[in-house]
């Protein structure tokens, strides 16, 4: 509910007055959103954006009260956006404003939910890019093992690969808690994800020695040039915690050595389950080590395999053709 002492309300159990101000609505949406769904802080910017462009649309029309919104208004919005976003970026819009109004409806600031009716454009199917095993391979082989820097880089893609962490996650990850995995042969990799979500990922030997190697003779110098204690397991080369943009471009640059063109963090996220699910792994399997919270995500790449089936199928079958 909202903060401070109950708003007086109607026959309809609306609140009275500018209860429902459309900037009103959405400071509270997102401090729900944030504070009792957990979502993640890139999450609520995405809704705060698309809300934003919402009550400005909604301000051109005249409308000060969500009271005073129809399922016309809402349609025209969607109406209006469509040409200036992609179709997965109308999906989401349509999806925030279903939320805000069903949440205005759930607080009493709203009679009705004029956007219920309004659904989201379906989006075409994008399959991931994985990398051959061969090609994962070579931008392995990248980074050099002889400098600090390079250990460093090393211990970053085995750790992307091996546990299929997302970038986010690994550059979140403190000293201690790898010092411990490394302490264990049997030990999992404890990863924070979206909303907060923890999963353990079994961590295997590659990744496991570029770790311990880096941990040894490069993250000591790199710990060195710092002002003060970081407790980051990957730090950049001034002794700080490397950031998803510097992670990011240590990829890119990998794979512009290993002349794969353009290769993302996620395309390792991509890999790890695809080569999983093509060794025989069950997709439920995968989907506890990716941390999807619906096995219909993980689906996807179970796409990718039996692309991958009918391609061998039809090129080593005598009756395929």
């Amino acid at each position: 509910m909202r903060c401070g002492l109950p708003m007086p309300t109607g026959p309809s159990g609306v609140t009275d007055a500018m209860a429902a101000a459309p900037d009103d609505v959405v400071a509270d949406f997102l401090g729900h959103v944030r504070v009792e769904r957990g979502l993640a802080a890139n999450t609520v910017a995405a809704y705060r954006r698309d809300l934003a462009r919402y009550t400005a649309f909604l301000e051109t029309r005249g409308i000060a009260d969500l009271a005073e919104v129809n399922e016309t208004d809402v349609s025209e919005f969607v109406r209006a956006s469509a040409p200036d976003l992609a179709p997965s970026s109308l999906a989401r819009l349509v999806v925030t404003v279903r939320n805000l109004h069903a949440f205005a409806l759930e607080e009493g600031l709203t009679a009705t939910d004029p956007a219920a009716e309004i659904h989201p454009p379906r989006t075409p199917l994008r399959l991931p890019k994985a990398l051959g095993v061969d090609e994962v391979r070579h931008l392995l082989e990248t980074p050099d093992r002889d400098d600090v820097v390079g250990l460093r880089d090393a211990a970053l893609l085995e750790l992307l690969y091996g546990t299929g962490a997302r970038i986010s996650e690994v550059c979140a990850l403190d000293v201690d808690e790898v010092t411990r995995l490394l302490g264990d042969p049997d030990a999992g990799l404890l990863l924070r994800g979206k909303g907060g979500k923890e999963r353990i990922v079994p961590v295997g030997s590659y990744a496991r020695e570029a770790l311990d190697a880096y941990l040894v003779r490069a993250r000591p110098e790199l710990a060195r040039r710092a002002h003060r204690a970081e407790p980051a397991l990957l730090l950049n080369r001034l002794g700080r915690r490397l950031s998803r943009q510097s992670a990011w471009a240590v990829v890119q640059d990998a794979a512009g050595r290993a002349d794969l063109g353009d290769v993302s963090p996620h395309s390792l996220r991509h890999s790890f389950a695809t080569h999983l699910l093509e060794g025989g792994a069950d997709v439920r399997v995968v989907q506890e080590l990716l941390g999807h919270a619906s096995v219909a995500t993980t689906q996807i790449y179970t796409l990718v395999t039996i692309d991958s089936l009918r391609e061998v199928f039809v090129s080593a079958h005598p009756r395929a053709r």
